[in-house]
Protein backbone atom coordinates (compact mmCIF):
# COMPACT_ATOMS: atom_id res chain seq x y z
CA UNK A 1 0.00 0.00 0.00
CA UNK A 2 1.15 3.34 -0.98
CA UNK A 3 2.03 6.07 1.65
CA UNK A 4 -0.49 9.08 1.99
CA UNK A 5 -0.66 12.50 3.87
CA UNK A 6 -0.42 12.31 6.83
CA UNK A 7 1.04 9.16 7.25
CA UNK A 8 4.43 8.39 9.27
CA UNK A 9 7.31 7.53 7.12
CA UNK A 10 8.29 3.59 7.61
CA UNK A 11 11.65 2.68 9.34
CA UNK A 12 13.85 1.31 7.15
CA UNK A 13 17.75 1.55 6.79
CA UNK A 14 19.57 3.66 4.09
CA UNK A 15 22.97 4.74 3.23
CA UNK A 16 23.32 8.23 3.55
CA UNK A 17 26.41 9.96 1.24
CA UNK A 18 28.62 12.03 3.21
CA UNK A 19 32.17 12.86 2.77
CA UNK A 20 33.95 10.28 5.29
CA UNK A 21 31.87 7.64 3.40
CA UNK A 22 28.83 5.86 3.81
CA UNK A 23 26.68 6.71 7.18
CA UNK A 24 24.76 4.05 7.99
CA UNK A 25 20.87 6.01 8.85
CA UNK A 26 17.69 4.62 10.30
CA UNK A 27 15.10 7.25 8.60
CA UNK A 28 13.08 7.40 11.68
CA UNK A 29 16.34 9.20 12.93
CA UNK A 30 17.03 10.76 9.51
CA UNK A 31 13.71 12.82 9.40
CA UNK A 32 13.06 13.35 13.00
CA UNK A 33 12.71 16.69 14.22
CA UNK A 34 12.69 18.33 11.30
CA UNK A 35 11.01 19.83 7.95
CA UNK A 36 12.55 17.69 4.68
CA UNK A 37 12.06 17.75 1.45
CA UNK A 38 12.60 14.21 -0.27
CA UNK A 39 12.65 12.95 -3.54
CA UNK A 40 12.29 9.60 -4.69
CA UNK A 41 13.95 8.50 -8.21
CA UNK A 42 14.21 5.33 -10.21
CA UNK A 43 17.93 5.94 -10.88
CA UNK A 44 21.40 8.20 -10.83
CA UNK A 45 22.35 9.28 -14.48
CA UNK A 46 19.26 7.87 -15.93
CA UNK A 47 18.32 10.89 -18.73
CA UNK A 48 14.91 12.56 -16.53
CA UNK A 49 16.83 11.93 -13.55
CA UNK A 50 19.84 13.50 -14.24
CA UNK A 51 18.66 16.17 -16.54
CA UNK A 52 15.37 16.96 -15.24
CA UNK A 53 14.07 15.98 -11.92
CA UNK A 54 17.69 16.43 -9.83
CA UNK A 55 18.09 20.03 -10.99
CA UNK A 56 14.98 21.38 -10.38
CA UNK A 57 16.03 20.59 -6.64
CA UNK A 58 19.74 22.12 -6.55
CA UNK A 59 18.26 25.32 -8.31
CA UNK A 60 15.49 25.39 -5.74
CA UNK A 61 17.33 24.80 -2.92
CA UNK A 62 17.26 28.45 -0.85
CA UNK A 63 13.71 28.99 -2.05
CA UNK A 64 12.68 25.78 0.08
CA UNK A 65 15.53 26.68 3.08
CA UNK A 66 13.58 30.13 2.76
CA UNK A 67 10.32 28.39 3.48
CA UNK A 68 11.36 26.67 6.42
CA UNK A 69 13.17 23.28 4.98
CA UNK A 70 15.94 22.24 6.59
CA UNK A 71 17.15 19.11 4.36
CA UNK A 72 16.46 18.25 0.90
CA UNK A 73 17.33 14.31 0.80
CA UNK A 74 17.02 11.98 -2.41
CA UNK A 75 16.85 8.82 -2.77
CA UNK A 76 16.93 5.80 -5.21
CA UNK A 77 17.82 2.30 -5.49
CA UNK A 78 21.05 2.60 -6.25
CA UNK A 79 24.24 1.98 -3.66
CA UNK A 80 26.38 4.94 -2.45
CA UNK A 81 29.13 4.60 -4.39
CA UNK A 82 27.04 5.40 -7.51
CA UNK A 83 25.02 8.24 -5.37
CA UNK A 84 28.32 10.07 -4.10
CA UNK A 85 29.53 9.71 -8.27
CA UNK A 86 25.94 11.07 -9.44
CA UNK A 87 26.39 14.18 -6.77
CA UNK A 88 29.93 15.06 -7.32
CA UNK A 89 28.81 14.95 -11.42
CA UNK A 90 25.86 16.90 -10.77
CA UNK A 91 27.21 19.78 -8.11
CA UNK A 92 24.35 18.68 -5.58
CA UNK A 93 27.24 17.39 -2.97
CA UNK A 94 27.29 19.43 0.01
CA UNK A 95 23.43 20.74 -1.03
CA UNK A 96 21.40 17.46 -1.12
CA UNK A 97 21.58 14.89 1.05
CA UNK A 98 21.89 11.68 -1.20
CA UNK A 99 20.09 8.31 0.54
CA UNK A 100 21.04 5.08 -0.78
CA UNK A 101 18.62 2.58 -0.59
CA UNK A 102 20.28 -0.02 -2.08
CA UNK A 103 17.81 -2.93 -1.55
CA UNK A 104 14.98 -1.12 -2.08
CA UNK A 105 13.68 -1.37 1.12
CA UNK A 106 13.04 1.95 1.68
CA UNK A 107 11.08 2.49 -1.71
CA UNK A 108 8.93 -0.50 -0.88
CA UNK A 109 8.06 0.37 2.38
CA UNK A 110 6.87 3.51 0.49
CA UNK A 111 5.25 1.55 -1.32
CA UNK A 112 6.07 3.04 -4.11
CA UNK A 113 8.76 0.56 -5.38
CA UNK A 114 8.72 0.19 -8.85
CA UNK A 115 9.67 -2.92 -11.28
CA UNK A 116 11.61 -2.31 -14.08
CA UNK A 117 12.87 -5.62 -14.94
CA UNK A 118 11.63 -5.52 -18.35
CA UNK A 119 13.98 -2.96 -19.33
CA UNK A 120 16.82 -4.80 -17.81
CA UNK A 121 16.99 -1.95 -14.56
CA UNK A 122 15.11 -4.60 -11.37
CA UNK A 123 13.44 -2.99 -9.08
CA UNK A 124 13.32 0.60 -8.38
CA UNK A 125 11.60 3.52 -6.63
CA UNK A 126 8.74 5.75 -8.67
CA UNK A 127 9.28 8.96 -9.04
CA UNK A 128 8.27 11.32 -6.41
CA UNK A 129 8.21 14.48 -4.03
CA UNK A 130 7.54 14.70 -0.48
CA UNK A 131 7.21 17.56 2.20
CA UNK A 132 8.23 15.73 5.47
CA UNK A 133 7.44 17.40 8.96
CA UNK A 134 9.02 15.27 11.97
CA UNK A 135 8.40 12.30 9.94
CA UNK A 136 4.80 12.69 8.90
CA UNK A 137 3.76 13.55 5.09
CA UNK A 138 2.39 16.49 4.15
CA UNK A 139 2.42 16.51 0.82
CA UNK A 140 3.02 13.83 -2.09
CA UNK A 141 3.37 13.94 -5.36
CA UNK A 142 4.22 10.74 -7.09
CA UNK A 143 4.67 11.34 -10.62
CA UNK A 144 1.81 9.19 -12.89
CA UNK A 145 3.78 9.17 -16.27
CA UNK A 146 7.28 7.81 -16.97
CA UNK A 147 9.98 9.63 -18.61
CA UNK A 148 8.47 12.68 -16.92
CA UNK A 149 9.20 14.99 -13.45
CA UNK A 150 6.37 17.62 -13.55
CA UNK A 151 4.21 16.61 -10.73
CA UNK A 152 7.39 15.41 -9.01
CA UNK A 153 9.40 18.27 -9.52
CA UNK A 154 10.81 21.43 -7.47
CA UNK A 155 8.87 23.72 -8.39
CA UNK A 156 5.30 21.78 -7.86
CA UNK A 157 6.47 21.35 -4.56
CA UNK A 158 7.72 24.43 -3.76
CA UNK A 159 4.03 25.75 -4.48
CA UNK A 160 2.47 23.50 -2.50
CA UNK A 161 4.34 24.90 0.89
CA UNK A 162 3.00 27.52 2.73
Amino acid sequence: MTIKVGERLPNAAVRQVTADGPKPVQTKDYFAGRTVVLFGLPGAFTPTCHKNHLPGFIVGEAAFKAKGVDAIAMTSVNDHHVLSAWSEATGAKGHIDFLADGNGEFAKALGLDLDLSAGGLGLRSKRYSMLVVDGVVKELNVEPETGKADVSGAEHLLGQIG
